[in-house]
């Protein structure tokens, strides 16, 4: 079975957030299953050295404003179909913000233009190769299924994952006919989203399956306070819905032998751990705490996350003793809230803005917890790493979240299933409670260490999600 994987991103080459991780992990994990996939993304400019041993096996003399071609290539053993467009794709920073932290004005024609790729390759193969399923992620391959809608011959059957309903790729409707999408498509059923035209409606209004990155996260979206507009839509597809949790590459995030580790450990060997907490509290100026534990963040400084509300109970957290180191980007107005919160409690506080995928597997391995309080969250990697590296998770109770931390509870703790502290409702009164009760856990050292080790265990590679997805395909290739 062959499937076209459709992505504005994949890790290791072009990463900005969760996406790019799912998307660089699932092709090997269906591999075994006799699934042939191949990633269709663009070719940014960080790929393009690599791309010169690729091969062109598909060109448009005009894409939206200039000539385009497809590089075919294998790396990092995954197989890519690069959407060489550099009127489109060729430039510098961010690839989907310009230098003032705005969408780039063109992302309509960009996004459009690979999605209309993707239904020409889906539909015409290149080199022999064609599809029995096109896989479409998040707005920026929502169009997708929209242009095999309006084919006029056989096509694949299409899949949707949402990773993000928050991101839903709206654009002006006068961009119809430019970007080659016929007025049928243009009805409330369909593209047409309050006057404009919605890349991820389009997606759910004309894919086959529409799949989300949780099981927890498919529920919530089908109400107003997460569908974020689309619950409606989403409801009348809720047949064709489904969650499917994600999952880690086990082989990257392994702290047996991470390299970025300041020492490897495992299950068997949490003493080997405390080298990797001293190093985290000396490179983010923190003082030792013997009693109480050395919390991190991890994230993307937005409301989203719930970082706001980290700021508040900051005092909390530091009565306890506690320690915190945070790395994360977004917000300027919480980037300058976090460098202050580091002045403020200088010695219990560290701060690094940026992203640094190194010393992010260091925090992983030196915390003893990892806060996640997010007000929504679809699925959540971060957390799973946590599991992995016995770095115990502390979570709103949403999404994946929800679905992948067991809360230590009084009746979790006797029968000794709890992985991690969940709390809700997600607000600062909340935290600060989950927050203390993860330094009364620490204080009870056999608890944490079996709660660690409990982690340490959790399932958290894409086995069981990569059986789901392979069920899915085969029953869209068999009608």
């Amino acid at each position: 079975m062959n499937v076209l994987f459709v992505a504005s991103e994949c890790a290791p080459f072009v990463k900005t957030g969760g996406l790019a991780d799912v998307i660089g992990a699932v092709p090997k994990a269906l591999a075994p299953l006799g699934v042939g996939t191949r990633v269709m993304m663009p070719l940014y400019p960080a790929l393009q050295k690599a791309a010169r041993a690729g091969t062109s096996v598909w060109r448009a003399k005009d894409l939206h404003g200039g000539h385009a071609q497809l590089i075919s290539l294998t790396l990092e053993g995954i197989d890519l179909l690069l959407l060489d467009a550099p009127h489109l794709f060729d430039r510098a920073g961010n690839i989907y913000l310009d230098a003032d932290g705005k969408d780039w004005a063109d992302n309509a024609q960009r996004f459009g233009a690979l999605a209309r790729a993707a239904a020409d390759v889906a539909t015409g193969g290149i080199d022999g190769w064609r599809p029995d399923v096109v896989h479409a992620h998040d707005w920026q391959a929502g169009l997708v299924p929209a242009y095999l809608h309006q084919m006029q011959k056989p096509v694949p059957a299409s899949v949707l994952t949402i990773h993000n309903i928050a991101f839903q790729g709206l654009f002006s409707a006068e961009l119809m006919k430019p970007l080659g999408l016929q007025a049928t498509l243009y009805v409330p059923d369909g593209l047409e989203y309050y006057g404009n035209i919605g890349f991820l409606k389009g997606g759910i209004a004309y894919a086959d399956k529409i799949t989300t990155v949780s099981p927890t996260y498919a529920r919530e979206i089908m109400q107003p306070a997460f569908g974020m507009g689309l619950e409606g839509v989403l409801r009348a597809r809720q047949r064709d819905v489904c969650g499917i949790l994600n999952g880690i590459d086990t082989e990257v995030w392994n702290p047996e032998n991470d390299a970025y580790l300041a020492q490897a450990y495992s299950a068997k060997r949490l003493k080997a751990k405390e080298k990797n907490r001293q190093a985290v509290l000396q490179r983010f100026g923190l003082e030792p705490a013997r009693n109480a534990p050395l919390f991190c963040v991890i994230s993307r400084l937005t409301t989203q996350k719930g970082v706001d509300l980290l700021l508040e109970v900051l005092p909390d957290l530091v009565g306890r003793g506690a320690r915190l180191a945070v790395l994360g980007t977004g917000d300027r107005d919480l980037e300058a809230e976090y460098i202050a919160a580091a002045h403020r409690f200088p010695g219990a506080v560290g701060v690094l803005i940026g992203y640094d995928e190194p010393l992010s597997h260091l925090m992983q391995g030196g915390s003893d917890a990892i806060l996640i309080p997010s007000r929504f969250e679809p699925c959540g990697l971060t957390q799973l790493y946590g599991l992995r590296y016995g770095t115990l998770p502390v979570v709103a109770r949403t999404g994946g979240l929800a679905d992948t931390v067991i809360d230590a509870n009084e009746a979790a703790i006797a029968v000794n299933c709890a992985t991690g502290v969940q709390f809700a409702p997600v607000t600062a009164p909340a935290l600060a409670q989950a927050i203390h009760r993860t330094c009364d856990l620490f204080m009870q050292p056999k608890i944490w260490a079996g709660m660690m080790r409990r982690a340490m265990r959790h399932p958290v590679d894409w086995e069981t999600s990569s059986r789901a997805y392979h069920a899915i395909y085969s029953e869209l290739a068999n009608g």
